[in-house]
């Protein structure tokens, strides 16, 4: 078991007119924490309660400058949880921010430049060559894409998509078990044997996303997005099997209705993303505090989908994204405060092993029958029908590699069946007399219908 807080770091959006820029400044000298201070313009004071306050610091993992590489944005946030979840763990990576601070390019990525790849396809590219590194194991991998629009789920990589509309789409719903254990109807699992496969269901379901033109950004996604990997490993011959998930999340922008201006079907959505965003907010402060009992996972569909990875068994990384113009200083001060308050949450993240119930099955049929062999030595009830022309083929194998052995300590193990038993003596009887000259040799048909030679 693995406890530990989650993680929470802060990515910094590179302004487009630098005149409007926010003062703030990263301090990277403190021990394991950096800390962002944003220094409040006095001409925006006037806009909260302290007025007379003009600077808020905030500490994070690690912050990313308006100039860091998406590279390095995998590196140092993605990989480790990729890794944790190849050993067997669960794992989310999602982004929070408000609408326009570059969730979006950093979890999917760019389109216009290889290098502008975000994190999902740099991650399905790292599981991948980790796999095929790895022959030590089996490894099999499914890809899910869940869409939660206006507080109803839709799977992405339903091919319907393209020629249905959404509202015709059968949606995903919420299931339950009686171990609280979340499963989602509607939802379909795709396996993907290569990084181009899992690439081409990221693009299928990226092409089928709600987007649409805001005041605040041109390419505003109205929905959350949940990215997930499903990985099973196993080591062959063995009846144990590891499963993980991995989330990678992309939420949909929170957004201040009089500051875009929005109306109709925007207005609609922007409700219905600040409410469930709205709801994300209340299960975390619910977390934070220690002796809370209730924590209202079931007000929205998001939270509970992402229940394990919000103070279960899940190891969690935030990425707070942050616009630093003057005009989005208010948003941002919001956003890390939101960070703050996820960083206190704990969570055990476990390695989720199983018994494969088909390689089970197996071991105890053939525990039965030893079982049932060795009752039949014990009470002398012998099998009376015939050794199978397989069975007569194993046992010959046996006792070539049994003779064959130069170790002294070898043991020849053919079971508790008689019939068996009675069949290598026959064996090494017509072996011997062929080698002393005899000609009094049984034949093997004999031995094998009469198990008493």
């Amino acid at each position: 078991m693995v406890k530990q807080t989650i993680q929470i770091f802060a990515r910094v959006k590179p302004s487009v007119r630098k005149q409007q820029q926010g003062i703030y400044s990263i301090d990277e000298d403190e021990k394991l924490a950096s800390s962002l201070e944003i220094v409040l313009p006095r001409d925006l004071a006037d806009g909260f309660v302290n007025n007379k306050r003009e600077s808020y610091k905030f500490k994070f993992q690690r912050i990313f400058d308006q100039e860091a590489k998406q590279e390095i944005i995998f590196e140092i946030i993605a990989k480790p949880v990729a890794e944790s979840t190849l050993a067997g763990y669960n794992g989310t990576i999602f982004a929070y921010g408000q609408t326009g601070s570059g969730k979006t390019f950093t979890i999917t990525g760019g389109a216009e430049r290889y290098s502008d790849r975000g994190i999902i396809p740099r991650t399905l590219s790292y599981i991948f060559e980790q796999l095929q590194k790895d022959s030590s194991k089996i490894y099999t991998t499914h890809i899910s894409y869940l869409e939660i629009y206006n507080e109803c789920g839709y799977d992405l990589l339903d091919p319907r998509h393209e020629a249905s509309k959404l509202e015709d789409l059968p949606k995903v719903t919420i299931l339950e078990d009686p171990d609280q254990n979340i499963h989602l109807k509607n939802l379909s699992l795709h396996q993907a044997t290569t990084e181009e496969e899992a690439l081409n269901l990221l693009f299928l379901g990226d092409t089928n996303r709600m987007i649409a033109e805001t005041p605040m950004n041109q390419a505003s996604t109205r929905s959350h997005c949940i990215f997930t990997v499903h990985l099973s490993s196993k080591e062959p011959g063995s009846a144990t099997v590891r499963h993980a998930k991995l989330h990678l999340v992309d939420l949909a922008g929170s957004e201040r209705v009089s500051k875009t201006g929005v109306g109709g079907l925007l207005l609609t959505e922007a409700k219905y993303i600040n409410l469930s965003l709205h709801y994300l907010e209340q299960v975390i402060i619910a977390l934070s505090e220690k002796h809370r009992t209730h924590i209202p996972y079931r007000n929205s569909m998001m939270t509970s989908v992402l229940r394990d990875s919000l103070g279960g068994n899940c190891m969690t990384t935030m990425i707070a994204t942050l616009s630093l113009e003057k005009r989005n200083i208010d948003e941002s001060i919001s956003t890390c405060r939101f960070a703050q308050r996820v960083a206190l949450i704990k969570n055990e993240a476990i390695l989720n092993e199983e018994i494969d119930p088909r390689l089970m099955i197996v071991r105890l049929q053939k525990e039965i029958a030893d079982l049932k062999a060795e009752l039949a030595m014990v009470t002398g009830e012998q099998r009376t029908e015939a050794l199978t022309e397989a069975e007569l083929l194993q046992l010959e194998k046996l006792i070539a590699s049994f003779v064959e052995d130069q170790d002294p300590e070898s043991r020849l193990e053919v079971g508790a069946d008689l019939r068996k038993i009675h069949y290598c003596f026959h064996h090494f009887k017509v072996n011997f007399n062929v080698s002393s000259g005899l000609s009094h040799v049984l034949p093997r048909s004999n031995c094998n219908k009469n198990s008493s030679c």
